[in-house]
Formats: C-alpha cells, sequence, structure tokens
C-alpha cells in the first residue's frame, strides 16, 4: 500500500537534530543522574567481578544478569585516539577539530569519548587522563576526559 501524502511523515531538517545528546531511559537514568553530579559509573559483575562500560544489564565476559552500578574512580589511560577536522552531523562540525578517543578506565573497561583542554601535540598513548563532563543547559552531562598537565 501506498501512503497517502498526508499519511507522510515530514522529514525532519538537520538543524533541529543533535546527535552528540543520550537517550535516557530507566536502566541509565541512574548513569545520566550521577555524570549530572560530576561522577563517572559502571556496571560491576557480582558473579565474575569485571567491571564494564557502556551501562548493560547483564556481564558482556560471562553473561550473568548479578550486576550493579559502581562509582568510578575518574582516572584513565590514553589507549588511542584521532583528529576529527570534517563531521557534518550537528553539532559536531561547531566542534572541529576535535579529538576523538578510547581510554582505558583504571577499573579496566575500554571507554569512548573525547579528549578536550589539549592539543594534539600534547597527547601520547598511556598518558594519565582525567575525566570531566561537558554540559549546556537543559542537556545531560557527557563525560569527556583532559590530562592534569595540559
Amino acid at each position: 500500500m501506498v501512503p497517502r501524502r498526508s499519511d507522510r511523515t515530514l522529514p525532519v531538517t538537520a538543524a533541529a537534530v543533535r546527535f552528540d545528546l543520550p537517550e535516557p531511559d530507566a536502566f541509565t537514568r541512574p548513569y545520566w543522574d550521577a555524570a549530572a553530579q560530576g561522577q563517572l559509573l559502571l556496571r560491576r559483575c557480582r558473579a565474575c567481578g569485571r567491571a564494564h562500560h557502556y551501562p548493560r544489564e547483564f556481564c558482556p565476559h560471562c553473561w550473568s544478569e548479578d550486576v550493579s552500578w559502581e562509582r568510578a574512580s575518574g582516572d584513565a589511560t590514553l589507549y588511542t585516539w584521532s583528529v576529527v577536522h570534517r563531521n557534518d552531523l550537528p553539532p559536531f562540525g561547531a566542534r572541529v577539530p576535535y579529538v576523538a578517543a578510547v581510554v582505558d578506565l583504571a577499573e579496566g573497561p575500554r571507554m569512548m569519548t573525547e579528549i578536550v583542554r589539549c592539543e594534539e601535540s600534547g597527547l601520547a598513548i598511556g598518558m594519565a587522563l582525567r575525566v570531566a563532563f561537558r554540559r549546556e543547559e537543559g542537556e545531560e552531562a557527557v563525560p569527556v576526559f583532559h590530562p592534569g598537565d595540559c
């Protein structure tokens, strides 16, 4: 069946859409509430003892559903990074260039993030990083990382 013209959804303009904001649900709400307070949370499995990030309702290592929230130290080391020079998705285009990165959290899990307050020339694999949070009025706080000496 072909939809009638009145049944079609109008296209959303790119200016109205944001691609950098999370969509919290009942399960992830504790994570985003903690971020708003400047705290990074992880999930830890009570069956195998391993921590994981991003938050899931089960352990990705042993598949146990016996997992709980745990406050992370906020310390990490830089595993890898890339400088993004072009990104057409709003609002990233206004932020280029920026450093997209993967960090190893002190508790073990790897996390995708952004490095802030440091030039690319100051980055080195294995360097110590600390969590910070990007937050604009009316938006969720998003964890980013920065080195202490940049």
